[in-house]
């Protein structure tokens, strides 16, 4: 658990840990794709701002911005905020149809048993608290194809507008 984030159970930090789940095949991989990794970058900016174009406008989703000005960000994940709609039956109506989603962070990091404090309040933390309720990951990785896009954001868009 400790080189896992003080993670014994997922999503669940008893203790505070690090990130050191890097194994010497996982780094020889690796540094074979490091010449790549503009390419990569640039397939998860492409992908980003095709799902950020399929839901501009719409009234109960809050995507990420995209900068043309500068490639800083990379979409590790691509993370919406969904508003006044029911996010945890979205993620069911995605999974049944075969869309891979998550819900990265459910528990709060002043609610994880690692970082209790008695001075930490619940009300201390109102946009925290929101998010946790509200955000929901897509698929992201290089490999996204026009095809599978639209597919991923026709489904979310069907689901928010019936």
């Amino acid at each position: 658990g400790i080189v896992n984030h003080g993670m014994y159970e997922r999503y669940h930090h008893d203790v505070v840990g690090v990130n050191s789940r890097l194994d010497s095949i996982q780094a020889a991989v690796l540094n074979a794709k490091l010449p790549l990794l503009d390419e990569y970058n640039t397939a998860r900016q492409n992908a980003a701002r095709k799902y950020t174009a399929a839901f501009e406008g719409h009234k109960n989703i809050i995507a990420p911005s995209i900068c043309d000005i500068c490639d800083c960000h990379v979409f590790h994940q691509y993370v919406l905020r969904i508003i006044d709609a029911d996010r945890d039956a979205l993620m069911q109506h995605l999974l049944n149809k075969g869309i891979p989603c998550a819900i990265y962070y459910p528990i709060p990091l002043h609610s994880q048993k690692a970082y209790l404090d008695v001075r930490y309040k619940e009300d201390h933390f109102p946009v925290t608290n929101q998010l946790v309720k509200e955000v929901i990951a897509l698929p992201m990785h290089t490999e996204l194809d026009d095809e599978q896009i639209q597919f991923i954001t026709d489904s979310i868009l069907e689901f928010l507008n019936k």
